[in-house]
């Protein structure tokens, strides 16, 4: 312990000078996630009702949709949008790469924690909508997601929380976000290690903010529960 020079692992007057320059990255790092987000919900909606069709082959495809992107590793894929497509004609741009790849990869996880929800609410309501007549579609809208929804919010606002932090992987196919303004800063100042902390304290901090959110929701669903 004695031969780590402790001066050089974390300098606060570094740090707080780049501070601004690596928060120059948040613009991308919340677009990322949030649009990412989005669209997983929306695709993982879909791949949910795949998966609990009657119908064998829509439920496969979407099991092994769900199967390759939770067995995949995100950086593998992102690295085919970005540095593979142009090969067979195809050009995203960085930021658009990011986005296609996150909302791909999210809407796997998503689809199953939307498919346990919807599990979730018990069947007699089921047969009792349809006893009334109403259609799937209906039943679904204004009966089930809503339900449903209120057990989501804690597995969902997980995923959101993967997907902030996931984000620090787009830095390896450019994206200006805060993981790689903090390389550069890094390799500019030959002082990788004051960067990476500081940078994981940014991380830690957006996460904290939505982690508050995310209970201010969760009251809210809690209480149209207890009504």
């Amino acid at each position: 312990m004695s031969e780590i020079q402790w001066q050089y692992i974390f300098k606060p007057a570094l740090a707080v000078e780049s501070l601004p320059f690596i928060l120059q990255g948040l613009g991308y790092t919340v677009l990322i996630s949030v649009v990412s987000m989005l669209i997983g919900t929306l695709l993982g909606f879909f791949l949910a009702l795949m998966r609990m069709s009657k119908l064998r082959l829509p439920r496969w495809l979407a099991q092994l949709y769900i199967s390759f992107m939770r067995g995949t590793p995100m950086l593998v894929f992102l690295f085919i949008l970005y540095f593979g497509f142009p090969f067979i004609g195809i050009q995203f741009t960085a930021t658009t790469a990011a986005i296609i790849g996150f909302s791909l990869n999210s809407s796997a996880y998503i689809a199953e924690v939307l498919r346990g929800s919807i599990l979730g609410i018990d069947k007699g309501q089921w047969e009792a909508s349809y006893a009334l007549g109403m259609p799937y579609f209906f039943i679904m809208r204004r009966i089930i997601l809503p339900q449903s929804l209120r057990t989501a919010v804690g597995p969902l606002s997980n995923v959101m929380l993967d997907l902030i932090k996931g984000t620090s992987l787009a830095a390896m196919i450019t994206v200006p976000e805060i993981f790689q303004q903090a390389k550069i800063i890094g390799g500019r100042e030959f002082d990788y290690m004051t960067m990476y902390i500081l940078v994981a304290l940014v991380y830690w901090g957006i996460c904290s903010i939505f982690t508050i959110l995310q209970r201010i929701i969760e009251k809210r669903f809690s209480l149209y529960t207890n009504e």
